[in-house]
């Protein structure tokens, strides 16, 4: 049986996997164990890819919507035809901003997936690009521009003395804050050689489990936290005082408005011991290589971006960004190489440019347009409606807040379609499903995985690794499938327009040269292997020599190092943003999180081992275990409820009502819910809860209690209160 190199697709890690092929089919997938970065590691997940291309409703040809409502299959050609006509007239009817497109977090996993839509839509005329971005973690790109970026690179979770998880979980994530590579692996082995962790998070989390200092607060609270661990190690004199002085402006600004949260206040106001609060500033003032980091939690919660924006300050103010002659683990491979100097590039403007909303005065930002503001848009009647959506990579039925406000807009706009296997909550409300390709049946590489970014620590490869796979596999005999990029080749081939690839770019840490959008040819589109080679054309490494590597390899020479900072370089790191400051101060002037006869818990997200988001629940891994997200909350929770664990419940906020299943959890802080988002169905499926679980997002409101940089609602920490089912 010939066992073959591939990458895993399942979700952004991308993680080297052995798959055996039998009859032309993937049989089989386990990890990789002489991979030099990730060490044999493979998820249940990842080894779930065979039973998810051969998944029995799986589409093996796209879908169109009948008169009917029913949907009957439609050649992908046909498709492209009729798609391509109709945004046509719409475009000439009502004008470019007519059309637009929304791109989920599983748009990564595939070659120019989200590049070519985007490209697509500018050929259009249209820049009405939305992502998972703004309603994820939108505050760490706003923070970023508003504090400016370390050209010198920060330092990553395996060579680091001290880290601090702030709300994240990398372990079942996979994302960010530790290497994605292995990350169980990665924090075991920190244990080992000494590292300092801090974890705070309203749940002991797998991650806690390597903690030295835990701490619990209150969902919400973050903003409050860190401003009394600013306040300690500004008051101790624990800072970096030569890097403040040298690198940095605003301090004293920043000193005077977190001197309003004494450990005292801040501990109490968190729901904290104050002698953990002080403990933890100190720890993390003490470290050398550190840094502290955040995760969809916090950034869900109210005041976001400020969370992210103090984090960045408490990483400046203990000077965690590289130095001259540090080496630089990772100067690229798939990508240009990067240029590091021991230098700031000043703030940018971190909202307020490029295309508006016509929603609550909400603007383009860092992070994007506001997906929360998305659906609203749609129903607005006037000039500049959306009345086409495309979707690439993501079920926003399930994923976007206030679900009952968002089918209203689905089935309101003129034309939607979506690139989907199945036949997700988002598809069922679709005119047109697009069939794609999956993992297995299309070449692919590392390249969304490299590039490590000041605003996620630890994003990246610690080394200098790459791979990429050729497809193993040909679609099912039979079947009429397509990639994202081709079926946006296609439209704009049938719309006579050009399409450009605009390349990822870092959009933070050391420089790299910018690589230029990339224009195919409309006659003769390239395969996808060769659109790979044209995409990482003056690249580190050149793809030829990565091919050489099947299974991945490390080019850690020449080793890179930090420069010297520029002669007459003037920019500084920003620690006294106006606006952030102002937002720090009315914090006390509020109410703390979770004074709320009416709704006393707070409910926040979480994640599950054997999904990604909406993706995966459907796969025999996952059904041998239960098929929806309990609501957890703790035992003397349940106790005071008059509930047993497995209760049937529903769950109220001031804006919507579930149903769940309740469960204890005595890793929970009392007066928490815990739940996984992008479960569930429209509410004409409720009566299914235990089968295909409950949609937090139908909890949100969109429009009263949001984040005015961003748009995103708050989608954690909400307000809840949970009653015995009828």
């Amino acid at each position: 049986m010939p066992r073959q190199h591939s990458i895993c697709r399942f979700c952004h890690s991308a993680c080297p996997i052995l798959v055996d092929v039998e009859g032309g089919r993937a049989v089989r997938v386990k990890g990789n164990p002489e991979n030099p970065v990730y060490q044999g590691y493979s998820c249940a997940r990842g080894r779930a890819l065979p039973q998810q291309h051969s998944h029995p409703e799986r589409l093996l040809h796209s879908q169109k919507r009948a008169d009917d409502g029913s949907f009957v299959a439609i050649a992908s050609t046909r498709a492209m035809d009729e798609v391509a006509a109709r945004v046509q007239e719409l475009v000439d009817e009502y004008g470019p901003r007519s059309v637009a497109i929304y791109i989920g977090t599983a748009s990564n996993q595939y070659v120019a997936a989200a590049a070519a839509g985007v490209g697509w839509l500018i050929a259009n005329g249209s820049r009405m690009v939305f992502a998972a971005a703004t309603i994820d973690q939108p505050g760490k790109h706003i923070a970023n521009a508003l504090h400016g970026r370390w050209l010198g690179g920060s330092y990553l979770y395996d060579e680091a003395d001290t880290w601090m998880l702030l709300g994240t979980n990398p372990i079942v994530s996979m994302v960010a804050t530790v290497s994605c590579a292995n990350p169980a692996r990665s924090m075991s082995d920190a244990r080992k050689r000494g590292i300092n962790l801090i974890v705070i998070d309203p749940r002991r989390s797998e991650a806690a489990r390597y903690a030295d200092i835990y701490v619990q607060p209150r969902p919400g609270e973050d903003p409050t936290l860190l401003a009394g661990m600013l306040n300690v190690i500004i008051e101790e004199g624990r800072y970096d005082r030569a890097f403040v002085e040298n690198e940095t402006r605003g301090f004293e600004a920043l000193r005077s408005v977190v001197s309003q949260f004494d450990s005292a206040y801040a501990a109490a106001r968190a729901g904290v011991a104050e002698s953990d609060l002080i403990e933890a500033a100190r720890t993390f003032a003490a470290g050398h290589r550190a840094a502290a980091c955040a995760g969809t939690g916090p950034n869900m919660a109210p005041n976001g971006t400020l969370t992210e924006y103090l984090l960045l300050c408490l990483n400046t103010l203990c000077g965690n960004w590289r130095r001259k002659g540090e080496a630089l683990p990772n100067p690229g491979v798939l990508m240009p190489e990067a240029q590091a100097f021991a230098q700031a590039q000043p703030p940018r403007k971190g909202w307020g440019f490029g295309e508006k909303v016509r929603i609550r005065g909400l603007e383009n930002s860092a992070a994007g347009l506001p997906t929360g503001a998305l659906a609203e848009e749609i129903l607005m009647e006037g000039d500049g409606r959306i009345r086409a959506l495309v979707c690439i990579g993501g079920n926003p039925l399930v994923a976007w807040p206030d679900q009952n406000l968002t089918l209203e807009a689905l089935r309101k706009l003129d034309l939607l379609v979506t690139i989907d296997m199945k036949m997700s909550a988002t598809a069922r409300e679709a005119d047109y499903v697009i069939a794609p390709k999956l993992g297995f049946e299309t070449p692919g590489t590392t390249h969304a995985v490299e590039a490590p970014e000041q605003m996620w620590p630890s994003v990246g490869y610690p080394r200098a690794y790459g791979q990429y796979t050729p497809a193993l596999v040909d679609p099912p005999e039979g079947s009429d499938l397509i990639e994202e990029w081709q079926f946006f080749h296609g439209l704009a081939k049938r719309q006579g327009l050009p399409l450009t690839l605009y390349p990822i770019r870092a959009e933070a840490g050391p420089l790299r040269e910018a690589k230029k959008p990339l224009e195919l040819d409309m006659d003769a589109p390239p395969t996808t292997d060769e659109l790979i080679e044209l995409l990482y054309e003056g690249s580190r490494i050149p793809l030829a020599e990565l091919k050489k590597h099947p299974g991945g390899g490390v080019f850690d020479e020449p080793a890179t190092t930090v420069g010297a900072k520029q002669v007459g370089w003037e920019g500084r790191l920003e620690l006294g943003d106006a606006t952030m400051l102002a937002d720090l101060a009315a914090l006390r002037e509020i109410a703390p999180v979770g004074d709320d006869a009416a709704f006393p818990l707070r409910l926040i997200s979480r994640r599950m081992a054997n999904v990604y988001n909406s993706a995966g629940r459907d796969l025999p891994h996952f059904e041998r275990k239960r098929t929806y997200n309990p609501a957890f909350v703790h035992p003397d929770e349940l106790e005071q409820l008059g509930l047993a664990s497995g209760a049937s419940v529903r769950i109220e906020s001031e804006h919507g009502s579930i149903p769940a299943v309740v469960e204890a959890a005595d890793d929970i802080r009392p007066g928490v819910v815990s739940m996984s988002h992008a479960f569930g169905d429209a509410p004409a499926h409720d009566a299914r809860f235990r089968e295909i679980g409950s949609t937090t997002n139908r909890l949100i409101d969109t429009r009263t209690n949001f984040e005015r940089y961003s748009g995103i609602p708050r989608m954690s920490a909400i307000p809840v209160r949970i009653v015995a089912a009828d």
